[in-house]
């Protein structure tokens, strides 16, 4: 398979539909459906629908479930964060049960349907697994985020590699949650990485015409974005995301106060006042928090949302995310 110059990063949580899939593909590049955090009944009704507004080929993203946490230590962090539930009047949750976030279930449906490309964050697929989409003629990209774990992924019969560097808003894609992210600029980790031979798509805070060409220099054969598509017409962000990142001025930071994960946001009160505290934890923490962000975006508290954002978030711009993709494309595919 060719993968297009612009990839759309897939974006859990809302950010990515169908819309935003079908805008980016009709703009010549790769749409991505994020199938994080969703039941496999609502990945199969997106997936429907995406069919239904573009005959174009779309990738799925999976989480790849880790081991569970340490139950005493998310049950030491909801201790520290009981006075801000009392401050928005939710209660957080006691028990915590184990959750693999439907892996078993998506990857049943998504080798009975079968999508033109699926990736994989947090991890990789079991060699059974790998094997079972390869059969089933699925391009399949892992994400990575250090040569140790591109050179893991050329093992196991990858396709391409999304490489992604410190620059990238929301979760780093390490393949243990307990991995501290490196601070690698991206350009210069795809040079170490372009030695495993396979095809890499770049990813992490790209959002202009010079990082565009930075990466393609570097070797990367595509340029993901998450960050830039946030505020277009088709993208699923909230009204306070989108109006966080038009008007914040400051900058992002690397935080585990929200889920137990290193995630890029929007620094704000909450990261300031948790982060320091905030154990490994993911998705344990990630469930902890729920009720807390779930408040903070109702009422709109931006000093207490995850907004996530890659570093170069002040460039992301309104519009319809077609003409922003055909952009995007023009300026990765110039010559320098």
């Amino acid at each position: 398979m060719d993968v297009p110059s612009i990839v759309a990063a897939p974006m859990a949580g809302g950010g990515s539909t169908p819309a935003l899939v079908a805008a980016v593909n009709e703009g010549g590049g790769l749409g991505f459906l994020a199938a994080g955090y969703k039941t496999v009944g609502a990945l199969g009704e997106q997936i429907a629908e995406t069919r239904k507004l573009t005959d174009r080929p779309f990738g799925v993203n999976l989480f790849v479930p880790d081991v569970p946490s340490d139950p005493a230590v998310v049950a030491a962090y909801r201790e520290v964060l009981r006075g801000e539930a009392e401050r928005y009047g939710v209660a957080l949750p006691e028990e915590i049960g184990a959750d693999r976030d439907g892996w078993e279930e998506k990857t049943a449906l998504l080798l009975a349907e079968p999508v033109a490309v699926v990736s994989y964050t947090f991890g990789l697929p079991g060699a059974a697994e790998a094997a079972a989409f390869r059969a089933a003629g699925t391009y399949q990209v892992a994400t990575v985020t250090t040569l140790e774990e591109a050179r893991a992924a050329a093992a196991l019969g990858m396709d391409a590699l999304c490489v992604q560097g410190p620059e990238a808003g929301g979760h780093r894609g390490t393949h243990r949650a307990d991995a501290v992210p490196g601070t690698t600029p991206l350009p210069v980790l795809l040079r170490q990485i372009e030695v495993v031979g396979l095809p890499m798509v770049a990813a992490g805070g790209l959002a202009d015409g010079p990082s565009l060409a930075a990466v393609r220099r570097a070797g990367a054969v595509a340029a993901q974005i998450g960050t830039g598509y946030l505020r277009t017409d088709e993208s699923g962000a909230n009204g306070h995301h989108r109006k966080a990142l038009a008007g914040h001025p400051g900058p992002t930071t690397v935080t585990r106060a929200f889920t137990g994960r290193p995630a890029r946001g929007l620094r704000n009160a909450f990261i300031d006042r948790y982060g320091p505290l905030a154990p490994t934890g993911y998705p344990e923490v990630h469930h902890l928090t729920a009720p807390l962000r779930a408040a903070a975006t109702a009422r709109g508290d931006l000093e207490a949302m995850h907004l996530w954002a890659g570093t170069a978030h002040h460039l992301a711009r309104t519009g319809p995310a077609a003409a922003l993709t055909r952009e995007f494309t023009a300026a990765f595919e110039q010559r320098t």
